[in-house]
């Protein structure tokens, strides 16, 4: 079966760093495009980064040049590196991914979801 599982969350105070991961499994893999989504208690979904089958990036303003996000096609996994994390960076954290081939930030282009993973950050 398709299936993308989200690891890597946790707690951490205001300016640690954490590295999620998204193991890929059945048909899902590199000509795919892949994202990492964000989504807070009483707040919208957010789109965080993205990258497409060739490595083109895509962030949010809000984490330029904290987040980085990466993939290993070899081990059909995805990453998503945060530095100096924030509090309001707190959310649960949703690996994405679409047959498509164009970077993009908006969650209506993907069909496919992990389950989620929380990330929590304190001041």
């Amino acid at each position: 079966q398709t299936q993308l599982v989200e690891s890597g969350g946790g707690s951490v105070q205001a300016g640690g760093s954490l590295r999620l991961s998204c193991a890929a499994s059945g048909y899902i893999n590199r000509r795919y495009s892949m994202a990492w989504f964000r989504q807070a208690p009483g707040k919208k979904r957010e789109g965080v980064a993205a990258i497409d089958s060739a490595g083109t990036t895509s962030y949010t303003d809000s984490v330029k040049g904290r987040f980085t996000i990466s993939r290993d096609n070899a081990q059909n996994t995805l990453y998503l590196q945060m530095n100096s994390l924030k509090p309001e960076d707190t959310a649960m954290y949703y690996c994405a991914a679409d047959p498509g081939r164009k970077v993009s930030l908006y969650g209506f282009e993907y069909n496919h979801w992990g389950q989620g993973t929380q990330v929590t950050v304190s001041s």
